[in-house]
This record gives structure tokens, sequence and C-alpha cells, in this order.
């Protein structure tokens, strides 16, 4: 996981409000909103976290939710991965979906 990955967890497990270069964590009553460039990427709250590609399905994007779906979930998945262009998400059972905006998976 990348520095800036590790430190974009750390303020959602501590719920404060974080920035650095194109990613910002903003925290408000127990619910953490990921921008990347701006774009909404994830919401995290105590139970959930929900993702999105924010209209961008890119590698820096793909980065960010899977240091999100490793750093902050119990769910052992290959995370999102694209094959022939195509985004998807691979459960903790290895069994693959097609990515949806708005996939959620459950916190530890």
């Amino acid at each position: 996981m990348r520095k800036i990955e590790t430190q974009m967890c750390s303020a959602i497990q501590s719920n404060k409000n974080w920035r650095s270069g194109n990613t910002e964590v903003i925290t408000n009553d127990g619910l953490s909103t990921v921008y990347l460039h701006g774009n909404k990427i994830a919401l995290v709250d105590d139970t959930s976290l929900t993702v999105f590609d924010g209209g961008w399905q890119s590698n820096t994007t793909k980065s960010r939710l899977n240091a999100l779906i490793k750093g902050l979930t119990d769910d052992h998945t290959n995370g999102v991965y694209q094959q022939d262009f195509h985004w998807y998400v691979s459960d903790k059972h290895g069994k693959r979906q097609a990515f949806t905006q708005g996939h959620t998976f459950e916190r530890i």
C-alpha cells in the first residue's frame, strides 16, 4: 500500500479530515467521504464501505479503492480489478462480479 493510501485509511479510522495531493477525506458525524481529484470514490461509516469509480476507471482510482478494501474490511477479496477493459470485484470466496457504483463491503 502506498504511503498516501496508508494515511488515507488512518484518517478514516481516526475520524479526521485529511488531504494530501489528489486525495481527500472529509469526515462528518462518523461518515467519511473519500475524494480523488474532487470526485467521490467512497463512503465509509462504522459498519460499511461503499465504493464508486468517481467517473474515472483509472489505475489510481483502483489503487485507492483497493487500499480502502484491504485496510478497512475483513473481506479477503482480490478487490477491484480490470480485465478486458471492464472492472470487476472479487468477493472473499473468489467469485467475480461486475463492478457497480455503490458496491458495499462490510467493515471490520
